[in-house]
């Protein structure tokens, strides 16, 4: 499906009232979409804030190996000072920057789709699984909510939430994507304003808890907007929590930190059932690449930035959400 037959899709299936799937990469390459009742369970299984195309339970109930083998510090910092360049020059204001860790885990990708616990879960063909805590927009009645997330720090630290709301650097970070988000919104709706700023949702994890820093962006549609839904999510992409600021710009500079495609992680999904439509940022990912499994994680790069504590954070967030 190329991104016009995509756009056109879901165009036409918004006004017409049909509930469709719908699956997005970071670089708008492989987009497709489905009429829900055409999904292929044996294919896509799906589960978006308790909707879900799965009738199935975990085989097991806990998992009892998960290793990660992160890069090196140093492959880490190569990538990072090509970003932290950049944004010296002024050529960014934050990118978002990615790795990919070995992993080693005794459940398979489809048993961990039922093990784990998220908002937003997804697996496709066996090849990939998401379990996102970050929706991307959420469109009803007329209005669109964003819910950007930046921000993240061990639970079990003292003082842990004001530390993170406190932290200058974590604030600038998280106030860029605000105003990114914003801006964007401000392409497709009236009358956007920051409705939440900066509130706190705590996510359990196979090791630790964390708390994870959200604010809520919302604006007013037109008339008419679901004949509109594919115009809408294509103007809105890639999302800016996962890219950066400003947006072009920044999608080259993480092109040429990261030298490999993204493919589906940091991607969006979701479904539309007719009258609301609610979709997820493709974070907390896992993919197989012939026998071995990788995890797919990074976070927010600023001028503010250390190597040492951005890179521990990407390591940090390779984790899956159980109890």
């Amino acid at each position: 499906m190329t991104l016009q037959d995509f756009r056109t899709a879901l165009n036409a299936w918004g006004e017409a009232g049909t509930p469709f799937f719908f699956c997005v990469d970071f670089e708008l390459e492989k987009p497709f979409a489905f009429e829900l009742q055409q999904v292929n369970v044996k294919e896509i299984l799906f589960c978006i804030n308790d909707f879900t195309n799965s009738n199935h339970k975990a085989i097991a109930q806990t998992i009892s190996t998960f290793k990660k083998s992160p890069i090196g510090f140093s492959e880490y910092k190569n990538k990072f000072d090509k970003v932290f360049e950049r944004l010296a020059y002024g050529d960014s204001f934050l990118t978002n920057l990615t790795i990919k860790t070995k992993i080693e885990t005794d459940q398979s990708l489809e048993n961990l789709f039922h093990l784990v616990h998220a908002k937003y879960k997804l697996l496709v063909n066996n090849n990939f699984l998401v379990f996102s805590p970050e929706t991307f927009v959420r469109i009803y009645n007329g209005k669109i909510f964003s819910y950007p997330m930046k921000g993240t720090i061990d639970a079990s630290l003292p003082n842990a939430a004001a530390k993170i709301l406190n932290d200058e650097k974590e604030k600038a970070e998280h106030i860029t994507i605000v105003d990114l988000i914003r801006n964007d919104l401000s392409l497709v709706a009236d009358k956007v304003h920051v409705s939440r700023f900066r509130f706190i949702d705590e996510i359990k994890t196979n090791t630790k808890n964390l708390l994870q820093v959200s604010s809520e962006v919302t604006g007013t549609l037109p008339a008419g907007y679901r004949s509109q839904l594919g115009d809408i999510l294509v103007s809105l992409l890639p999302a800016g929590s996962i890219s950066g600021a400003p947006k072009q710009k920044t999608c080259a500079i993480i092109s040429a930190a990261e030298q490999e495609k993204r493919g589906y992680y940091t991607g969006v999904f979701g479904y539309f059932d007719g009258n609301v439509l609610d979709s997820a940022v493709m974070i907390r990912f896992i993919e197989q690449a012939g026998n071995q499994l990788y995890y797919r994680s990074g976070g927010g790069i600023t001028t503010q930035s250390d190597a040492q504590t951005e890179y521990q954070e990407a390591i940090d967030k390779v984790y899956v959400p159980v109890t």
